[in-house]
């Protein structure tokens, strides 16, 4: 079973969305192990300080090492991958996703503030991983994408495991468009293959509009 821990010095964004839908339930059946952490336990002054000015002066407050660094101290095991979520981080890819869902025990540390002290980058990490080109006003919001991603690909979490391989990002290409009922909606029809019974037809037609899709939409992951 996997263990996932959520470093943060606001537990409470994450701690609602761990215990609903498909990750809750996937706690509930002793699939996964969830558990948002709150940075501040490993603080010593009257005010729970995790942040302070930075050196050499400019804007915002930067998170302190020595928090940090002592709640990795009593959490890390020796199986133990610790992931910083950052916009300096690499780009998450399913392929990372699915290698993450392999690991025993993952911590995520929780980017805030401006930015983080670069001692914990070189030092306490063992990866730094961003979800996008683009600035939150903290880590719990990546973590809990990243969260989701690995607990889906769990066997057992999702009601149908197929479901897992035939989706966007397997194989290197988009998913199918889908359809459901009603077969017609304002004019609107659903493709008749669809509705022909035809199995092999209908992967064939599935194959041909995911390689539509990815071309059109995401040429980039064809090569």
């Amino acid at each position: 079973m996997i263990e996932i821990q959520i470093l943060t010095p606001i537990p409470a964004i994450a701690q609602g969305i761990l215990r609903e839908s498909i990750l809750g339930r996937a706690q509930e059946a002793g699939l996964v192990k969830l558990e948002v952490v709150d940075l501040r336990r490993w603080t010593s002054d009257r005010h729970r300080t995790v942040d302070d000015t930075p050196y050499g002066g400019g804007p915002g407050m930067v998170m302190k090492i020595e928090p940090i660094a002592s709640a990795l101290a009593e959490l890390r095991k020796p199986e133990s991958r610790v992931i910083l979520l950052s916009p300096q981080g690499s780009p998450l890819r399913q392929s990372m996703v699915k290698n993450y869902a392999l690991a025993s025990h993952l911590i995520l540390l929780c980017g805030h503030y401006e930015g983080i002290d670069q001692r914990v980058v070189d030092h306490l990490i063992d990866e730094e991983v961003s979800i996008g080109d683009y600035v939150l006003t903290n880590g719990v919001l990546p973590a809990l994408v990243l969260t989701d991603a690995i607990v889906r690909l769990i066997p057992g979490v999702l009601g149908d495991d197929q479901s897992v391989v035939t989706e966007s990002f397997e194989g290197a290409m988009l998913d199918h468009p889908h359809y459901t009922r009603p077969d017609e909606f304002m004019g609107w029809r659903v493709p008749p293959v669809l509705l022909s019974g035809n199995h092999a037809a209908i992967a064939e037609w599935r194959a041909n509009r995911a390689l539509e899709a990815t071309r059109e939409k995401r040429p980039d992951l064809l090569g």
